[in-house]
């Protein structure tokens, strides 16, 4: 994406390398927008377009958390290369906001606002969950170009709410809500109980779980979900787990070459298949469920061989209404960035218009 290139989530694409170079930042239609997982960071440079004109990305860039002693360093790192004074952040990330602070398990650091306004020199900070600015981007059309898992089986589908699920370091999910404007609601989903059926999920369950202790979905739809899965069927089938990562029980999974992984990652894909139906059904998603993640996007066949379809649709009296649900799969890439940076413009023009311009902060410390 070059310097003063429209701000279209169907057209970003993930890039480790810097988008653009821009002279020395120091006015207020320029913000940094961040996408902050539980593995990378993602911070752009975004500049608000004029009256009717779009926003456009000035920088981009990718960092590991774990290369960082905190978030305010990966944005001090980032504004010193660019030599960029912005005046206000926009921050997804995975968790919610509690007194200041986003409650999440899957950072190595804590992430407080106050902090980062302070350290930075911001004026003001905004914050949204990272699967709610996903959802946002799918609203300006992150589907676009999207693999299709399973087509919506009728004409008048595609219409309605959004369902938007990422499992990663954790598992999130958001909904986006059509409407002027469209509106998209954070949950907290990925926390809800798992069910398992009779037979080997029941005893992967067993393996998991203390007695009387909640297991939730992110326990096993997550990538070290995934490693709980083989760990655990390993214990079962009495095999040595010498699989140490997620990444390395995926690709041996895609290439055939271990039953354990490959056993690991059908089960995983058949409790994506049995939640994703589970949420559907709960918020009326006729307008489809959107699966966000780089991991997902690279075993796009295998879930298609997988029962996930199956599973999805396996809801008894259901199943005619998940029929006409659509499933896409998308590479979460920079869309996080997208979607928050576009959150921004259009609560701030909004607001702005329905207050006579007055402007509006979703956190303003």
């Amino acid at each position: 994406m070059a310097t003063g290139m429209p701000l279209l989530a169907s057209q970003c694409r993930e890039r480790a390398a810097p988008i653009g170079m821009a002279s020395p930042v120091d006015g207020g239609d320029r913000f940094l927008a961040a996408d902050i997982g539980g593995t990378h960071a993602r911070i752009a440079l975004m500049e608000r377009g004029s009256a009717g004109q779009p926003t456009t990305t000035v920088a981009y860039r990718v960092y590991r958390c774990a290369d960082h002693p905190h978030l305010e360093d990966i944005l001090r790192s980032f504004c010193l290369e660019f030599d960029a004074h912005p005046r206000a952040l926009v921050l997804a990330c995975a968790g919610y906001l509690h007194a200041g602070a986003v409650i999440t398990k899957n950072l190595v650091w804590p992430v407080l606002l106050q902090r980062l306004k302070e350290t930075l020199a911001l004026e003001e900070v905004w914050f949204l969950n990272d699967l709610q600015a996903l959802a946002y981007a799918v609203g300006h059309g992150a589907t676009d170009g999207a693999a299709m898992l399973k087509p919506a089986m009728s004409n008048d589908a595609g219409a309605g709410p959004v369902v938007v699920i990422g499992p990663g370091t954790g598992l999130g999910a958001a909904v986006w809500l059509p409407g002027q404007p469209a509106r998209v609601m954070a949950t907290e989903a990925g926390h809800t109980q798992l069910s398992a059926r009779i037979g080997i999920e029941q005893h992967v369950l067993a393996r998991l779980a203390q007695p009387g202790n909640h297991v939730s979905h992110e326990t096993v739809l997550s990538g070290p979900g995934l490693h709980r899965i083989y760990v655990a069927l390993c214990a079962i089938h009495d095999r040595y787990p010498s699989l140490l990562e997620p990444s390395a029980i995926t690709e041996r999974a895609l290439e055939g070459r271990d039953e354990m992984a490959r056993e690991a990652l059908s089960l995983f894909c058949g409790w994506l298949g049995s939640y994703a139906g589970d949420l559907a059904m709960l918020y009326g998603a006729s307008g489809g469920v959107c699966l966000a993640g780089g991991f997902l996007f690279q075993m796009i066949d295998f879930m298609r061989d997988s029962t996930l379809v199956e599973r999805f649709l396996d809801k008894g009296v259901m199943r005619p209404f998940l029929q006409k649900v659509p499933i896409r799969v998308i590479d979460h890439g920079a869309h996080g960035v997208v979607g928050a940076a576009n959150w921004h413009v259009d609560m701030h023009t909004d607001i702005g218009v329905r207050s006579g311009g007055e402007r509006h902060r979703c956190i303003d410390l």
